[in-house]
């Protein structure tokens, strides 16, 4: 559907956000209850002692393979960008996000807030290590916007020109398996 919908060019030239309170973006702020408090306070005590897992779950990308071969051409023509499989993974987590919103939220104090904007992180590697630039508002760009973004945010962090502010704040990351 995404990609069915009319597109205004994109912009070619990536501009870095304009800082923002918190109190500007759309947050909510709910009180936890008692048992979630000591939930809470037990995961993060588990987080700090216990070893990390990771999970990796095989997924069909059939569709989504069909769908970028059909359009390929002709997205390249019209933005002069590849269309690549990330900006259909920040499009599906997103929308995970939107409907699973307690992953969207994080823990302050007694209080769950519950961020309402999206701004995904997007692990990029570099001679000097990995680096997550933040893709903001990922909800409102276009696949075309997002890949853009990408790639500019992409050639920042290899050439070491990431600004700090362009790496902070992201509500979800997401890894680059490119090289899987």
């Amino acid at each position: 559907g995404h990609m069915s919908k009319a597109e205004q060019p994109a912009v070619k030239q990536y501009e870095s956000p304009k800082s923002v309170a918190s109190g500007e973006r759309r947050e909510e702020r709910v009180k936890m209850s008692k048992i979630r408090q000591v939930i809470a306070a037990r995961l993060k005590a588990s987080q700090n002692t216990a070893a990390i897992l990771t999970t990796f779950n095989e997924i069909d990308m059939k569709n989504v393979m069909d769908l970028r071969a059909k359009y390929k051409e002709t997205f390249e023509k019209k933005y002069g960008i590849k269309l690549g499989f990330m900006s259909f993974f920040i499009k599906a987590a997103v929308q995970a996000l939107k409907e699973i919103r307690e992953i969207n939220a994080e823990i302050s104090g007694d209080e769950i807030i519950y961020k309402n904007y999206y701004d995904i992180g997007v692990a990029v590697g570099t001679d000097k290590g990995l680096v997550v630039p933040v893709i903001r508002d990922a909800d409102q760009m276009s696949f075309a916007k997002i890949e853009l973004t990408l790639v500019a945010l992409g050639k920042k962090a290899r050439e070491g020109k990431l600004q700090v502010s362009e790496m902070e704040g992201a509500t979800f990351t997401i890894s680059n398996g490119g090289v899987y």
